[in-house]
């Protein structure tokens, strides 16, 4: 009885150990004695023999691989850059790449030529410009070559960011004096232009009073001019402070003036 019960519990064991469960995203690769056989296994539970044989599982869905690298510059420089990869495994080539390189697939062939690619790119680029006006150009330059080194062997390249950079102090003093020096300009362009606006509404003021003057220059005669004077020396004449005036002697309004002033001594 008790022998039915160990081969039973046997039986049980290895019916749980011989069979294993491949989950969606992943493809099953059957290997028994050191061969690939079978082809790949689709998501699913996939039964073997597990004293000769094993599965392994490899996954198929996008990875995203962070890397954090010092980076050269075409000035000699080094950058400290924070980068993304994300990748995936073709699945029907699945098979083709454990074999090539084994599980360790990420590290000796991926991040591997990521790095060296990161690194080669980097060096076409000034510091400034991988901080700010070329990232783009310079993600997709990765993207590219590292496409043309790895995707032949299975792996499919979905993006390269290339998330943060942190430039030397004396680049980044160089930035911020140079962004000072743009906004001083543009500084400046304001108030030229401000004073030039100022300048045209000053010129057609002095327009407007020119015209004006002409206007009433032309205005005046004689006529206007001996009545003005007239209403001037009647003015003067009621007023009760001392004055001096002097005339061209022919006025004949200063003579009644004086003939009045007479009377009253």
């Amino acid at each position: 009885m008790k022998k039915l019960i160990y081969i039973g519990c046997f039986i049980a064991a290895i019916s749980i150990t011989s069979c294993r469960v491949v989950r969606p995203g992943e493809i099953g690769i059957k290997q028994t004695l050191g061969k690939m056989h079978g082809g790949s296994r689709q998501p699913g539970s996939v039964a073997f023999f597990p004293f000769t044989t094993k599965v392994i599982k490899i996954n198929t869905r996008t990875v995203e691989s962070f890397q954090a690298l010092p980076l050269p510059t075409k000035e000699g420089l080094s950058v400290n850059a924070e980068l993304s990869l994300l990748y995936h495994i073709r699945p029907e080539e699945a098979s083709n790449v454990y074999q090539k390189f084994g599980t360790n697939y990420q590290e000796v062939v991926v991040l591997s030529n990521f790095r060296a690619t990161a690194r080669a790119i980097s060096a076409n680029y000034y510091a400034k410009e991988l901080y700010a006006i070329a990232r783009q150009k310079v993600e997709k330059a990765i993207l590219d070559e590292l496409k043309a080194h790895i995707e032949q062997y299975g792996f499919v390249i979905d993006a390269v960011l290339l998330k943060d950079v942190v430039l030397p102090p004396q680049i980044m003093a160089s930035i911020e004096s140079k962004v000072q020096a743009e906004q001083d300009a543009l500084k400046m362009e304001f108030v030229i232009d401000k004073e030039k606006k100022e300048a045209e509404r000053k010129r057609i003021e002095a327009e407007g009073i020119k015209a004006y003057n002409d206007i009433v220059t032309q205005s005046l005669n004689d006529k206007i001019l001996e009545n003005n004077r007239i209403k001037m020396y009647e003015a003067l004449m009621r007023s009760g402070n001392s004055k001096v005036i002097i005339t061209n002697g022919t006025s004949p309004l200063l003579n009644s003036i004086n003939t009045e002033v007479s009377d009253k001594k």
